[in-house]
């Protein structure tokens, strides 16, 4: 399989915040700073239909403040402008992303990502002593599962001669997802379905700008790099609820010397602002990620490739308290046409 094949699928991790609206409220630990643009888009130079389907998990079950875990207990006795901190108890993700990909010639190309979210939620609320809620302080659970906000991003990949390794891709993130799902309360002072937090929502309402550029080469015969910058920007609020802008700085290295497999390695940074809006939380959401993704992409059968990433933390500092994973995981299978 060919270089700029194989860095079609090297960037998958959930998140999943590229490939799917942002993940949770507490969007800057999520840990999808693989960005699923990236992975789908790629760089290549064939024409034709690609298709890719993954799948990814993120558990989120870890309270972090700055860049410390800390205890539930603790979480509880923090007040934010006199309003009591929430202690949300865990955030578990599930992604099933279809990524179609069309390349009208070597420089230019068509990508389109549709998610599907299945998210299951459960918070303790803001009267809680960090192991039993307390009454009046709004906590639920809430299991969603529906479809996320789709991505088209067109990619242009023809600024240097020969080589056409510098590309540069601009998109939008359209607002398909619902963001008016509920959950049940579990507040005996307030019975019935409980609204959820936006963020939590599998779709924000928004429409998105994306713009990024990449570049990639060779290093020796048999290893190679990427790198590659995105942002994104919500246009404008909708029902009181902004989405923070977020940027991701991607690199990658892979090694070509084995026939069966092709291992890969991955530094991903995101820095993601506050949410902003009366429905936002605009304490509890933010913040700036690094992570470690370690990888293998297999062909199977001619054009059949199949793959598999761990990403793991290395370093989070994020605003307020949030859940974040202590890890995330992706499988998928890629084939072109």
């Amino acid at each position: 399989m060919r270089f700029t094949n194989i860095l079609q699928v090297t960037a998958i991790l959930s998140g999943i915040a590229w490939m799917a609206p942002r993940p949770v409220s507490a969007c800057a630990s999520c840990g999808c700073t693989l960005s699923s643009d990236w992975g789908s888009l790629g760089f290549t130079t064939s024409r034709g239909w690609k298709f890719d389907l993954r799948y990814d998990y993120l558990n989120q079950d870890q309270l972090r403040s700055g860049t410390d875990a800390i205890s539930a207990s603790a979480a509880s006795r923090i007040v934010n402008d006199g309003d009591p901190q929430e202690v949300e108890k865990f955030t578990e993700n599930h992604y099933v992303t279809l990524g179609l990909e069309y390349n009208l010639n070597p420089e230019l190309g068509l990508n389109l990502t549709l998610p599907y979210i299945i998210r299951n939620h459960s918070t303790l609320g803001t009267a809680s002593d960090g192991a039993t809620p307390g009454v009046g302080g709004g906590q639920y659970a809430s299991k969603t599962s529906n479809i996320g906000d789709v991505k088209a991003v067109i990619r242009y990949q023809s600024f240097l001669p020969v080589a056409h390794n510098l590309g540069v891709f601009l998109g939008v993130k359209l607002p398909t997802g619902s963001f008016t799902e509920t959950g049940n309360s579990t507040d005996t002072a307030a019975p019935g379905d409980a609204d959820i937090d936006r963020g939590l929502q599998p779709g924000t309402g928004t429409t998105d700008a994306i713009v990024g550029i990449y570049y990639f080469d060779g290093i020796s015969k048999n290893w190679n790099y990427f790198a590659q910058a995105i942002y994104q920007k919500s246009l404008y609020a909708r029902d009181h609820f902004l989405p923070g802008d977020g940027v991701n700085f991607n690199l990658g290295l892979r090694y070509m010397g084995f026939s069966a497999v092709n291992p890969q390695l991955q530094l991903n940074a995101r820095h993601v602002d506050h949410d902003v809006g009366a429905n936002a939380d605009e304490v509890s959401t933010g913040g700036t990620l690094v992570y470690i993704s370690p990888g293998v992409v297999a062909p199977v059968l001619n054009p059949v490739s199949v793959y598999g990433f761990m990403q793991l933390p290395i370093f989070q500092d994020v605003n307020g308290v949030q859940l974040a994973p202590k890890y995330s995981a992706s499988i998928g299978l890629r084939f072109s046409l």
